[in-house]
């Protein structure tokens, strides 16, 4: 199979590292993660890999049928596999409240949270809570995710004294936003709306939460780390919304982009690798820590983001 040729950095593993190879040899039996988005590609094989490596895996997919589907093929590969599926739409404020209520309720471990799932370049679009979509999936609801798991997290940390891992799935696209970086009075106007900048401002939102998350669990002396990092141009379905783009990832993607297996990569070694031990508050891309852009490093942005969509979804919990 063709795949792309990157040069390795400190890591060890570059663009065309999979995966499976990223996580060889680690054994991550006793450990539980959720994975969001996790009924397709990059999300569906972060699912397979942890899988493999002994994870308990909990898949939160928008369709339950479809996250079915997924496990069985996991389990058919790994028939000892841990694999649970539960509904969790990040685009509903209610769905993620009964997502958290119901995994809490199990009195499960939680050590890694891989918040992958996303959309991108929708049409302008409200969601049920009359959020911009594309803030509202790719930050909004990772974050009240993020909060309403974070206690069951720091328990898990401190009465196993293992490492906890939240890992944020963002994009390099994150470079492509509004001149403003994001927009907080007009998180909803479709007034300048552009698809492609209202993506880029959620995938800022990306990094600027785990920078604050971060810092605060330091703050805190907290064992948990939290990372956000690019996956790569990837051959999947996120360009669904532009027909004709779609339609020419499907065809010409598999020459020039990565598969779902080099895909994954990224997050399978933020998630388990002893590297990574202790590293937090970075962007990483290729397995490797990577600079970014100045205002994806304005921590006074990032408190701003940070108070603001803790206003939010207080609004939406008491509404």
């Amino acid at each position: 199979m063709w795949r792309l040729l990157g040069r390795r950095g400190p890591s060890g593993y570059s663009s065309s590292s999979t995966a499976e190879e990223v996580t060889e040899g680690i054994d991550g039996s006793g450990l539980t993660a959720i994975v969001t988005g996790a009924s397709s590609g990059i999300g569906a094989e972060t699912c397979r890999v942890l899988a493999l490596r002994g994870v308990h895996v909990i898949m939160g997919v928008r369709n339950a049928s479809a996250g079915a589907c997924v496990k069985a093929v996991i389990i058919k590969e790994i028939p000892n596999a841990k694999v649970d599926v539960m509904v969790l739409d990040l685009s509903s404020m209610s769905s993620i409240r009964n997502f958290a209520e119901n995994f809490n309720s199990q009195n499960l471990p939680l050590n890694i949270l891989i918040n992958n799932a996303g959309i991108a370049f929708a049409p302008f679009t409200l969601s049920e809570d009359g959020i911009e979509l594309h803030f509202a999936t790719n930050h909004l609801g990772h974050f009240l995710l993020t909060h309403l798991l974070l206690e069951g997290m720091k328990r898990t940390a401190q009465e196993t004294n293992i490492e906890g891992r939240i890992i944020i799935v963002s994009s390099d696209s994150y470079k492509l936003t509004y001149h403003e970086g994001i927009r907080f009075d007009r998180i909803n106007d479709e007034l300048g709306y552009k698809s492609i900048l209202a993506y880029g401002q959620s995938k800022l939102a990306n990094i600027l939460h785990a920078q604050e998350l971060s810092k605060q669990l330091k703050h805190e002396d907290v064992k948990i780390t939290v990372n956000a990092l690019h996956p790569g141009g990837i051959v999947t379905n996120i360009m669904r919304y532009q027909g004709f783009l779609d339609g020419l990832v499907a065809t010409l993607g598999k020459y020039v982009l990565k598969n779902v297996q080099q895909g994954a990569a990224t997050t399978c070694y933020l998630a388990l690798h002893p590297q990574v031990r202790g590293v937090s508050g970075k962007f990483f891309v290729d397995s490797n820590i990577t600079e970014v852009k100045s205002h994806a490093t304005d921590e006074d942005l990032a408190k701003k983001l940070w108070d603001f969509s803790m206003g939010l979804i207080k609004v939406q919990m008491t509404s």
